[in-house]
């Protein structure tokens, strides 16, 4: 028998997770949960939506375990939040792991993430509570990933890399070896960092600008 899971949430990443936790672990998806200020619907993926604020009235933390399966708004601090509220109340929050995933660091791995389908995660890594993982990162040995960050796809984090808190990496940045990122920092897509990164900093990457040039005129091949 799977075990029953809640997810926090009713968007786009509430939907993937339900997917995945229904294709791809040993959890039952048995009803959604939001802010009663933000239940628009009775239900969502054909199951029940319950305002957080009667979760414990319908679900005790003993019945089932719950997934906070939110985005990187407000640089994470709302995904932070809610994570923290829920398990004040008692909840176990649980991670989804795809088993597409290469987990090489022995599952050291916090509650509430996300680690989605062709990461590689090599030896000696250390991932905190809270972090998601969308799909195609590589994350090296003896790196660490501290509480509450969001790493988009296809990341190049070398070794002994440190990311702080409340982080979010853009689609297709590099990190080089035994750099620090500070906490709250932003690293936009296609950025590369060759420096460790002081607290509360943005990085960005450089723009492709258009061309001078019209398609139509360029040559055939």
């Amino acid at each position: 028998m799977k075990n029953k899971l809640v997810i926090f949430g009713s968007g786009d990443i509430a939907q993937l997770a339900h997917y995945y936790f229904s294709e791809d672990s040993d959890y039952e998806v048995v009803a959604f949960t939001v802010d009663a200020a933000y239940k628009t619907d009775d239900t969502f993926c054909g199951l029940p939506v319950i305002a957080f604020e009667e979760l414990q009235s319908v679900y005790s933390s003993d019945d089932v375990y719950v997934f906070v399966a939110l985005s990187y708004s407000r640089l994470n601090a709302i995904r932070k939040e809610k994570y923290l509220t829920v398990k004040s109340l008692g909840y176990k929050l649980v991670s989804y792991i795809s088993s597409k995933a290469t987990v090489l660091n022995n599952r050291n791995i916090g509650e509430n993430c996300f680690i989605l389908e062709d990461n590689t995660i090599q030896p000696f890594v250390q991932i905190g509570n809270n972090i998601t993982l969308w799909s195609g990162n590589h994350i090296g040995h003896h790196s660490v990933i501290k509480d509450h960050t969001f790493l988009a796809s296809h990341i190049v984090v070398s070794g002994g890399v440190s990311i702080g808190e409340q982080c979010f990496i853009g689609v297709n940045a590099t990190l080089r070896d035994h750099i620090s990122v500070g906490d709250r920092c932003v690293v936009g897509a296609g950025a590369l960092l060759l420096e460790n990164a002081e607290p509360d900093g943005v990085y960005k990457g450089v723009a492709t600008e258009r061309s001078t040039r019209s398609s139509s005129g360029l040559r055939k091949i």
